[in-house]
C-alpha cells in the first residue's frame, strides 16, 4: 500500500514577491503615502495578523490593495508590535515596551510590501525606485523569500 505524506510546503504559495522597507512612518500614514505616491488605493484590511504564544499575543497592522485589472493583490504589512510587559518586581516604572518582531531574522526591517500575482522582476524593481523616492522613506529592497526561516507567517 502507498502512503503519501503531506509537508508545509504542499500548501504555501511561493508566487510572491517581498519588499522590505526601512521608515519611521506610521502604519497608516505609509499608507496613505503609497496611495499618494504609487496612485494605489490602500485601504486597512478588516483582520491583523494575529499571533499567539505562550509569553504574549502580536497583532501587526495590515493593508491591502488588489488591482482586479491585473488580478494583482498588494499587502502592507507591519513588522513590528509594541507590547507593553509589566514587572513583577515593584520599581518606578511598572510596564516595559518591547517590539517583537513578525520575522525576527529582518530587525531593521519597518514594514513589508508583499506583492502577489504575475509581476515581472521590471515591475518590482520599478517599485522599488518609486518607492525610494518618496521623502519619508528611508530604504527599500527585494527580500529573497526562500532565504527565510519564518516566511510561514506570510501566508494569508
Amino acid at each position: 500500500m502507498q502512503v503519501h505524506s503531506i509537508s508545509l510546503n504542499d500548501f504555501t504559495d511561493n508566487n510572491y514577491h517581498l519588499i522590505g522597507i526601512h521608515s519611521a512612518l506610521e502604519d497608516y500614514r505609509l499608507a496613505y503615502m503609497f496611495n499618494l505616491y504609487l496612485n494605489l488605493d490602500f485601504i486597512r484590511s478588516k483582520t491583523d495578523l494575529d499571533f499567539k504564544n505562550r509569553k504574549n499575543n502580536a497583532s501587526y497592522s495590515l493593508y491591502e490593495y488588489i488591482n482586479e485589472a491585473t488580478d494583482n493583490y498588494w499587502f502592507l504589512i507591519s513588522n513590528i508590535y509594541k507590547a507593553q510587559i509589566k514587572n513583577s518586581v515593584a520599581s518606578l516604572f511598572f510596564e516595559n515596551e518591547t517590539s517583537i518582531r513578525l520575522i525576527p531574522e529582518k530587525k531593521g526591517v519597518d514594514f513589508f510590501l508583499k506583492l502577489e500575482g504575475n509581476f515581472s522582476n521590471r515591475d518590482i524593481d520599478k517599485t522599488i525606485d518609486m518607492i525610494n523616492k518618496i521623502p519619508q522613506i528611508i530604504t527599500s529592497y527585494k527580500i529573497d523569500t526562500n532565504k527565510l526561516k519564518s516566511k510561514e507567517v506570510l501566508i494569508f
